[in-house]
């Protein structure tokens, strides 16, 4: 073979990677020259036939095309490799230079290449690459992960350090890393992304053109993956993956010449830009980028590629997730745009896309990182555009200016510019009808920009020069503002569907000015009031009119929906301002009376025209009221008119419908006529909740709390009907629709309204069994829809424990509900699920990363808290408990009640499992309920609990994981503490018989080894300690080792508070008991005996926990769950409870914080036995000994073959042609034996198979069997009746006939020579070889038994055989040669 030919074969493997950019098949259409071998033809057409589409019926699908396509190529690379290594040649594929010679590059610009002076090295480098690729073919991770440290020393071999440049071109390794990319694993996936993310980190790459093409494509394989915390991570940290993306990110930006900076990263931008994602890869892309060093690489397209980023958080539906996207993608403008080539429109444009309640605010550290910036962006810039942001913006920077230049008395030059165009159009308003309409709108829509800036502010507003000379400014044009916003909503200047659009945006001015009224000056409430006035008049007036027309109009019904809208802000305004007093005008009376006998679910007629097309222009910087000014459909229309409807009753309910006095704990009578009005309008409230759609029925459920508590009593199938029609529409929304919490919340305040539970509840009624059957429903939607029951309790909690209702409400006392609906408090304090690693753990546990951010992150500081975590749940639960007075009567009923309950289920649960797992279910249940007991337990008296604790020492000697015991112990050793007069009956606990006390007794030495805090209160001191001694004496001599070292710890601590007392009585005992614990103090030779005396000395129990100075919520719910190795889902922080801000804790609530000296311990169980982690997981840096490795027979096989064939045609083409062994297994039916048969017959070298029909070999059994070793096998198909004819004409071509079958005759496999042409009859898997195929045999072969069983499995019995014919023939090989 001449050096042309290795050479030629290099690019024939050049040829069957797949064609893509940056891959070695890429780069051979760009480089290489035609190939030189005889057969490059049939090459690239099997080439083409690996990538082309699926036209061709000859081709096999496309999954087994691909992998076969991958096959080829590492054939022909092992086949290129053995080449050049036997041939020695010094050979180069050089890509060509533009007039067609080649260029001799550097080693690495090369595609492949041999040198003799480097034959060992390349060698072991393509050795390793080839297992490396074949390896990954498995799918299986337990057999690659133990090769992928391998990558490493590819890079070893593959850079040089020398010249640091690339010994082998980089395509190579990017096969790899597609590979892994691409895999259906997506663990192995991760794998692959993690272990290429730390290449910059560990290696010091050189740069690569086929790097650069590789990354964007790879990197958004970051949504498909979960960026989970490690073992032993903390909640709210940063996920591994995370890490590594930034310094990844970070790294290899800054290593790239200046000049492909902004190339690379604008291109990383756009390919993020043009998918969906959610929440959780987007966030740690957008923080990647923001982690980038500031450098000014980004101009216009790449801050349009941010703003488009900026629009795929929007389709999240986690708030605070997608908050702190938009602020690290704003801190990514700020760090890498240059300034010099955007335009202030450019920058107006992208700021406007982000959410001010979710990102940009201005009392947040990010707004003023912004104007830091802002200082060199905006300066000199005197077109100014009309937005809020930016004048808010612009009178931050020029208040900064001022502060820095030492002026004391701010002029607002700059802020002054901006507004006085606005404030010159506002005081037209009112005098000039002819303002074009654009203008007003544009004017009114960046007013209401501004006053609703006001109210996201959270800081004091006094303080806020800004908005103080802003609010100032804004004061003077009002009367005109109102004025104008009066004549366009009462006379007929709206009349198309398009209007509707505008008269949102005049109704959201009028609460906004009335806000800046009260906040600035009263002085404009009688403006107010005269506008409440009028507004009120002229929209009644305007819906009492009457249509004397069949057809209505289009001008009148739009007139009718703007003024029911117009009254529905009235009453609004009236609700949310009483310190205004509007209820005083006499326009009130006129709407009372005019909502009171007005028709309910009033529709408005279709007019006979509706206007397809708005003549209203939607505005470049439109408020989120005006969106969508193209028409609406009338249902729409119709749908908006009766939701308005029943805001407008929701307010005459709430305000002049109140319950009358009451008498003890029932309501007075209701007159009949009352009665029958409202039953009448809580069917109309039912109607109304089957014709308005979800996102319309708020004020229904408002309308319906005030009324079910009236009519429970008269009406309770209505009322009842009413729930269920309420939750009809709840349990049909999705979690992650936008209107489901808005809707969950409005309907947990109709159902869990106070009057609502206490009249079902003073009934006891089946309006009482179905509240209690919904409030079970939400706990089992809690656990698919986080944060469901966390609104349900915490409405319950702050409605029971703070009380708004005065002496003339329903019932004296609200908390009697808590009693009469305890279920729920039972519920929540042992609710939770056990996550698996899924996509709401994921959640979770980022949320707690950004939470734990604080005031770095500005969506922290922006966005409402949701408090959808699991554990507000408890921990509101928890806080409700501690509010609980021991000493008021039905605060003492509730907790006892909730006691009883909470040791029953505990009971339930150790009953339904005697044995569970550490961090099952039941696990976490009954640490929770413990938990609670705890919580409680200095609030019970002696009497209730002399009750319950032989319930608590029942639930002792059960087999409880390590958490659970500890808090039994706790509470037993807290009681006995604070009532010692229960001694008697601790003492009973050691009076059982051994077979109930083997597995509890160390519960009960534990307490013992903490009987000084035990007897502290106890004025005979000297008698207990006797009665402890002996208990725990005889103990110590138990058979079992650890009852053992419980009983001596013990020991040890009552002894030495013996010897403190001086008591006499046990002087005999003295030096048994010192003996025995200095034995134990010194014992040697003993195995772990020593260890683990020492470690359980040193353990958190018995050396550091203190039972009262650790008495703390910290402790109970966070330190030790923590020193237990509960599972941390179960660690609830202390910051939890101080985030929780609904139900507040008083200043002086005592029991708050773990003591120092045990929050610094660290986990640790003396029991447990070494994990051994260390071993399971091994350092992925650390290079395996050995590996599993797939064959590759490319030896056996000719490289001129025909590789575009049929597969039979091509199995027969590459049949092995150093084989001379046929398998004859036409007697065999099974089509699980004939795939196996066929595996073996191919991996072995088998010449051909024979098959009764080759119709098996579509069979799906067949081919799991097989793996696709019948492409590779000549399979010949001939019935069982012609096989006498088929053997016979194998006799004349010289081949010896071997049956597999027991006879008298046969000849033992070990002692049996194998001709070379062998013909192997298999027989049936129940009959065997036949009688008449016996004869035709020219031998027997039996394989040796020596068990009882008759006979092997045929396929078992086949492949015996074949390999042994192969291993003879391998032997007579290598002796000839």
């Amino acid at each position: 073979m001449g050096t042309t030919r290795p050479c030629s074969s290099a690019r024939c493997v050049l040829s069957l990677f797949p064609n893509r950019a940056g891959s070695p098949c890429a780069r051979r259409q760009r480089a290489t020259p035609q190939l030189d071998s005889p057969h490059s033809d049939h090459l690239s057409g099997a080439t083409a036939s690996g990538s082309a589409g699926e036209g061709d019926s000859q081709r096999p699908p496309p999954a087994r095309r691909d992998a076969l396509c991958r096959k080829r190529g590492r054939y022909l690379l092992q086949r290129a490799v053995d080449a050049a290594a036997s041939q020695r040649a010094e050979l180069r594929c050089p890509p060509r230079g533009g007039d067609g010679t080649a260029v001799l590059p550097w080693w690495g610009e090369l595609l492949f290449w041999w040198s003799v002076e480097k034959n060992e090295k390349l060698l072991q480098f393509w050795e390793t690459y080839i297992l490396i690729m074949e390896t990954l073919e498995g799918n299986q991770i337990h057999v690659i992960k133990p090769v992928l440290p391998k990558l490493n020393s590819l890079y070893e071999h593959a850079i040089s350090g020398k010249k640091g440049c690339w010994l082998f071109h980089p395509s190579w390794h990017m096969c790899i890393y597609k590979r892994m990319f691409e895999s259906e694993n997506k663990t192995l996936t991760k794998e692959g992304i993690l272990h290429f993310l730390e290449l910059y980190e560990t290696k010091h790459l050189p740069n690569s053109l086929e790097f650069l093409e590789v990354r964007v494509p790879s990197l958004c394989v970051f949504d498909v993956l979960k960026p989970n915390r490690t073992q032993g991570q903390l909640m709210g940290a940063c996920p591994p993956l995370g890490l590594r993306l930034q310094k990844f990110l970070a790294t290899y930006l800054m290593l790239l010449p200046d000049e492909e900076k902004g190339s690379f990263l604008l291109k990383f931008i756009q390919k993020m830009a043009s998918r969906h994602w959610c929440a959780v890869p987007i966030l740690f892309l957008s923080m990647a980028l923001a982690y980038i060093p500031a450098c000014k690489i980004l101009g216009t397209d790449g801050l349009h590629a941010l703003r488009d980023v900026l629009q795929c958080t929007m389709i999240t539906h986690q708030i605070l997730l997608r908050g702190a996207a938009q602020c690290y993608l704003l801190q990514t403008a700020m760090h890498l745009t240059d300034v010099e080539k955007v335009s202030l429109p450019d920058v107006a444009s992208f700021l406007m896309s982000l959410r001010p309640e979710e990102s940009l605010r201005r009392d947040t550290m990010l707004w003023m990182e912004v104007r830091a910036e802002a200082c060199f962006m905006f300066i000199g810039y005197l077109l100014i555009l009309l937005v809020a942001t930016m004048i808010l913006l612009a009178a931050d920077v020029e208040e900064m200016r001022n502060k820095y230049s030492g002026k004391s008395n701010i002029e607002w030059i700059e802020l002054k510019a901006f507004l006085n165009p606005l404030l010159d159009v506002l005081m037209k308003l009112g005098s000039n009808a002819y303002i074009p309409t654009l203008k007003t709108d544009k004017s009114l829509q960046l007013l209401l920009k501004l006053l609703q800036t006001r109210s996201l502010k959270c800081s004091n507003p006094q303080d806020d020069g800004v908005l103080i000379f802003i609010w100032k400014s804004l004061m003077t044009p009002v009367e005109s503002i109102l004025e104008f916003v009066l004549r366009r909503l009462t006379t007929n200047e709206l009349s198309t569907v398009g209007d509707l659009d505008r008269c949102d945006l005049y109704l959201a001015l009028i609460p906004e000015v009335v806000n800046l009224c009260l906040q600035v000056s009263w002085k404009k409430v009688p403006s107010i009031k005269n506008f409440i006035f009028s507004l009120t008049n002229a929209s009644i007036h305007n819906l009492q009119k009457t249509n004397c027309e069949e057809e209505p109009k289009l001008k009148e019904q739009i007139k009718k929906v703007a003024s029911m809208a117009s009254l529905t802000v009235v009453c609004e305004v009236m609700n949310q301002k009483p310190e205004v007093h509007l209820e005083s005008l006499p326009s009130v009376d006129a709407l009372k009376k005019f909502i009171s006998f007005s028709q309910y679910n009033q529709v408005l007629k279709k007019p006979s025209y509706v206007e397809e097309k708005s003549r209203y222009v939607k505005q470049y910087f439109s408020c989120s009221l005006c969106e969508e000014p193209t028409s609406q459909g009338w249902g729409k229309i119709v749908a908006r008119y009766v939701h308005d409807q029943w805001i407008c009753l929701r307010f005459i309910l709430t305000k002049f419908h109140t319950a009358e006095p009451v008498l003890e704990d029932k309501l007075l009578e209701l007159s009949s006529s009352t009665v029958e009005r409202l039953t009448e309008i809580l069917q109309a409230a039912l109607e109304a909740l089957t014709i308005l759609p979800s996102d319309h029925v708020l004020p229904v459920f408002d309308s319906m709390k005030v009324l079910v508590p009236k009519l429970l009593d008269s009406a309770e199938s209505l009322c009842i009907e009413a729930f269920d029609l309420a939750w009809k529409i709840i349990s049909s929304l999705s979690n992650t629709q936008l209107i489901f919490w808005s809707n969950l919340k409005a309907f947990v305040q109709f159902i869990f309204a106070t009057e609502v539970l206490a009249v079902a509840a003073s009934a006891k009624g089946q309006a009482y069994a179905k509240i209690k059957e919904i409030i079970f429903k939400l706990i089992d939607m809690s656990t698919t829809r986080t944060g469901v029951f966390n609104i349900v309790i915490s409405h319950c909690c702050r409605s029971w424990i703070f009380s708004t209702f005065d002496d003339r409400s329903a019932f004296k006392n609200t908390f009697l509900n808590a009693g009469n609906y305890c279920e729920l408090i039972t519920e929540a304090c042992v609710f939770g699920t056990v996550f698996r690693r899924d996509q709401r753990r994921l959640i979770q546990d980022v949320h707690a990363f950004i939470e734990d951010l604080g005031e770095k992150c500005a969506a922290n500081v922006v966005t409402e808290s949701t408090n959808r975590d699991d554990h507000y749940v408890r921990v509101c639960a928890i806080k409700f408990l501690c509010l609980l007075d021991g000493s008021n009567i039905l605060h003492k009923m509730f907790m006892e009640d909730i006691v009883i309950k909470l040791l029953d289920k505990d009971e339930l649960v150790s009953r339904s499992r005697t044995r569970y797992y550490a961090n099952s279910l039941q696990h976490r249940i009954k640490n929770r309920i413990w938990q609670t007991l705890l919580v409680l337990l200095p609030k019970l008296d002696q009497n209730f609990l002399c009750e319950t604790l032989n319930k608590v020492f029942q639930a002792g000697f059960v087999n409880n994981q390590a958490s659970v015991k500890y808090f039994i112990e706790w509470i037993i050793i807290l009681s006995l503490h604070k009532y010692p007069c229960f001694l008697n009956k601790f003492w009973d606990c050691f009076c059982y018989d051994e077979e109930k006390l083997k597995t509890s007794i160390c519960t009960f030495l534990s307490v013992l080894s903490h009987f000084d805090i035990i007897i502290q209160n106890t004025s005979e001191k000297k008698p207990a300690l006797k009665k402890a001694l002996i208990v725990v004496l005889q103990w110590c001599f138990n058979h079992n080792f650890s009852v053992r070292l419980y009983a001596l710890i013990a020991l040890k601590k009552i002894w030495g508070m013996c010897k403190m007392l001086h008591v006499e009585e046990f002087e005999a005992l003295t030096p048994v008991i010192e003996s025995s614990l200095q034995q134990v103090e010194n014992m040697h030779g003993a195995g772990n005996a020593r260890r683990n005396w020492q470690r359980i000395q040193d353990h958190f129990f018995f050396a550091t926990f203190h039972p009262l100075r650790d008495y703390s919520l910290e402790t109970i719910f966070y330190t030790l769950p923590r020193l237990s190795e509960l599972a941390e889902d179960e660690w609830i922080s202390l910051c939890k409870f101080d985030r929780f801000t609904d139900i507040p804790l008083p200043a002086t609530f005592q029991w708050y914080h773990s003591r120092t000296e045990l929050l610094d311990l660290k986990p640790s169980d003396w029991s447990q036995q070494d994990m051994g982690s260390n071993l399971v997981e091994m350092d992925s840096q650390t290079e395996w000994t050995d590996v599993q490795k797939k064959i590759i027979p490319w030896k056996n096989s000719t490289p001129s073959l025909d590789l575009e064939l049929v597969f039979q045609d091509r199995a027969a083409k590459l049949g092995k042609s150093n084989s001379r062994l046929i398998v004859v297994a036409s007697l065999i039916d099974k089509p699980t034996n004939l795939g196996g048969l066929c595996r073996t017959s191919e991996i072995f070298g088998a010449s051909a198979l024979v098959v009764s029909s080759l119709h098996y070999v579509q069979d799906k059994q067949f081919q799991h069997l097989s793996v696709s070793a019948e492409q590779w096998l000549p399979l010949i198909e001939v019935k069982p009746s012609q096989l006498v004819d088929y053997l016979q004409q194998k006799k004349t071509e010289g081949y010896t006939i071997i049956g597999v079958e027991q006879t008298a005759k046969s000849f033992d496999l070990t002692e049996y020579c194998f001709p070379e042409k062998s013909l192997l009859l298999l027989g049936n898997e129940h009959e065997g070889i036949p009688a008449n195929l016996i004869h035709h045999l020219d031998v027997c072969v039996e394989i040796p038994q020596q068990g009882i069983i008759r006979s092997l499995n045929v396929h078992v019995s086949g492949a015996l055989l074949i390999w042994e014919y192969t291993r003879q023939q391998v032997i007579k090989q290598k002796q000839q040669k």
